[in-house]
């Protein structure tokens, strides 16, 4: 799961970088063989998409530089972690829900993939069957009864038994 992301951030990371290294230094070049560089908008603009660039290249190493620290060993076996899929009874909305927890890179929440920095994500960390979290939104507190789940450990036993089978 995270080695995905990984390859993706690092594919992003290397095209940022060869424009970084390549493309703006032709684009400020010749912008400045234009001449008067204070009202030169070629000039300005090549800066902005400079410093830009710079920004996400910081981000994204240090987005890959965490995503190197994750230990999936230290991911609980019987609680709500990383790559874990929890059915949970929404009190304040009366109805089952289920979520997986992912990374941000991976949310997406119309497909029930949360993130575990989420507010929902938060509360259901560390939480095991039985157990309530509840979930401090912006709209209000609500109350979440967690009903099913399934860890990572879980499901990739499941996986490799079916290809045994």
């Amino acid at each position: 799961m995270t080695e995905e992301i990984k390859k993706r951030l690092r594919d992003e990371l290397n095209t940022l970088e060869h424009e970084l290294a390549f493309e703006i230094p032709k684009e400020i070049k010749k912008a400045v063989a234009m001449g008067d560089l204070s009202e030169n908008a070629e000039y300005h603009m090549a800066k902005q998409r400079q410093e830009y660039l710079k920004a996400r290249v910081r981000q994204l190493g240090k987005r890959l530089a965490d995503l190197s620290l994750i230990n999936m060993n230290n991911i609980p076996k019987d609680k709500v972690g990383l790559g874990s899929t929890v059915t949970v009874f929404d009190e304040t909305k009366n109805e089952e829900m289920e979520y997986q927890l992912v990374t941000s890179e991976e949310a997406d929440v119309p497909a029930g993939k949360i993130s575990t920095t989420s507010p929902i994500g938060r509360a259901l960390l560390n939480k095991k069957v039985g157990d309530t979290a509840v979930v401090v939104t912006p709209g209000g507190s609500r109350e979440m009864e967690i009903l099913k789940l399934a860890t990572m450990h879980d499901l990739a036993e499941a996986e490799s038994k079916q290809k045994s089978e």
